[in-house]
C-alpha cells in the first residue's frame, strides 16, 4: 500500500541510497565534477545545488526546449553547465553573478566545459543587472539560487519576464529549514516568493533536501 505521508521521501532518504542513486543518475564526467568541486578547491563556500539536483535542472531545459535562460547566483558553475547543456541548440545562459572571484572560477569551469559561447557570465549586483537582460527576453526559464533575502524580489523580476509556459525554479525553498521562522527577514522573502509564485503559476514544492520550487508562467 502506498505511503501517502508528505513526509516519506524523508524517512527514506538514506545517504547510502543517495549516493547510489546519484551514481546511476547523475554522474559527473570530468568537466561537471571540475565544477563540483572548485567550491573546495578555490575557498568558496560549497553551497552548489546537489548531483540530482542540477541533473534535474538540465532535463526540465530539454523538456521545454530552453533557448534563453536566466540564472540568479553562479558560484562555481555547477548549475550552469547543467542549465546550459540542457538549451536547445541555439540558446543562450545568462548567469548573474555578485563576487567577482566566483564569477572567474566560473568562467574558467564553463570554458572547460566548452561551453564559454553558450553562456555569459554578468557581474554584479542581480537587482541592477536583471532590468539590463529585460530586451533580451521574454525568457523560457529562470533559476534562482542567490542571497535569500531577494528571493521575493527575483522572484517578481520572473514573472515580469517569463513567456507563457517558461519555468520558475528557486533552490533552498525550505530556507534551510526556517521557511517559517517569524523573526527572520529573510524566511518572509522566501515566504513571499513562494505566495508570488501561487497567485502567478501553476507550481509544486518539490520535496529535495532544501526544497526546490517549480512554476510554469501561467
Amino acid at each position: 500500500m502506498a505511503d501517502n505521508d508528505s513526509r516519506a521521501g524523508a524517512r527514506y532518504a538514506d545517504p547510502d541510497i543517495l549516493a547510489w542513486t546519484d551514481a546511476r543518475h547523475a554522474g559527473l564526467d570530468p568537466a561537471l565534477a571540475r565544477a563540483f568541486e572548485a567550491p573546495g578547491n578555490e575557498d568558496m563556500p560549497a553551497i552548489q545545488v546537489g548531483r540530482s539536483e542540477g541533473r534535474l535542472l538540465h532535463l526540465l531545459m530539454r523538456l521545454v526546449g530552453a533557448r534563453k535562460v536566466i540564472e540568479v547566483g553562479t558560484l562555481a558553475g555547477f548549475s550552469a553547465v547543467h542549465l546550459a547543456r540542457g538549451l536547445a541548440p541555439d540558446g543562450h545562459l545568462w548567469t548573474l553573478e555578485f563576487e567577482p572571484k566566483h564569477a572567474r572560477v566560473a568562467r574558467a569551469n564553463l570554458a572547460a566545459a566548452g561551453l564559454s559561447d553558450r553562456v555569459t557570465v554578468v557581474e554584479g549586483d542581480a537587482v541592477a543587472t536583471l532590468p539590463t537582460l529585460e530586451p533580451l527576453g521574454p525568457f523560457d526559464a529562470v533559476f534562482i539560487d542567490a542571497d535569500k533575502g531577494r528571493y521575493d524580489a527575483y522572484g517578481a523580476w520572473a514573472a515580469a519576464n517569463l513567456r507563457r509556459g517558461g519555468l520558475l525554479l528557486a533552490d533552498n525553498a525550505y530556507f534551510f529549514g526556517k521557511l517559517l521562522d517569524p523573526a527572520r527577514a529573510e524566511a518572509a522573502a522566501v515566504r513571499r516568493l513562494h505566495e508570488q509564485v501561487g497567485a502567478h503559476f501553476d507550481s509544486v514544492c518539490i520535496p529535495t533536501p532544501d526544497g526546490l520550487l517549480l512554476g510554469i508562467r501561467r
